[in-house]
């Protein structure tokens, strides 16, 4: 690395402290305002709601999936046959490799994967109400599971 390259590199360093630390040292944070009780467990009731609507969906209740306008299986078949308290779905491990799938995957993707191929359903909007909650619900039930993204 030449002296003008380093001279850079130290330079974005410390631009980059300067912004992540802030000018007087500061932590640099999301909100400046620290959220209060009722504000916390709002967020909380809200996510929460994912979890329970993820959690019928999961376990295959047909009127959650009516009500979302999906269809995850057409053979009869849930999540929570192959994978009971979502076990051994892994999302702390995504975005990583998936060998089913030959290609680099997120959780997500995943979904999408046992949605169309196992279960013969039909494919998820990423972006979706079910795909959302089907994410809180599965991420939830693997709550402090150790982050460990890329792992197989």
């Amino acid at each position: 690395m030449t002296s003008k390259n380093l001279r850079f590199g130290f330079a974005v360093s410390a631009a980059a402290a300067v912004v992540l630390g802030g000018l007087l040292g500061e932590p640099a944070l999301a909100h400046k305002e620290k959220h209060n009780a009722e504000q916390l467990k709002a967020f909380e009731d809200v996510f929460m709601e994912q979890v329970r609507l993820g959690d019928l969906l999961f376990h295959g209740d047909g009127a959650t999936e009516k009500k979302l306008g999906t269809t995850l299986s057409k053979t009869g078949m849930a999540c929570a046959m192959c994978h009971p308290y979502s076990s051994d779905t892994h999302p702390h491990e995504f975005p990583k490799f998936q060998e089913q799938m030959n290609a680099f995957a997120t959780l997500r993707d995943m979904i999408n994967w046992c949605i169309e191929k196992p279960n013969q359903g039909e494919k998820l909007d990423v972006n979706s109400d079910a795909m959302k909650a089907l994410e809180a619900y599965i991420t939830w039930s693997n709550k402090n599971s150790k982050l460990d993204p890329g792992r197989h």
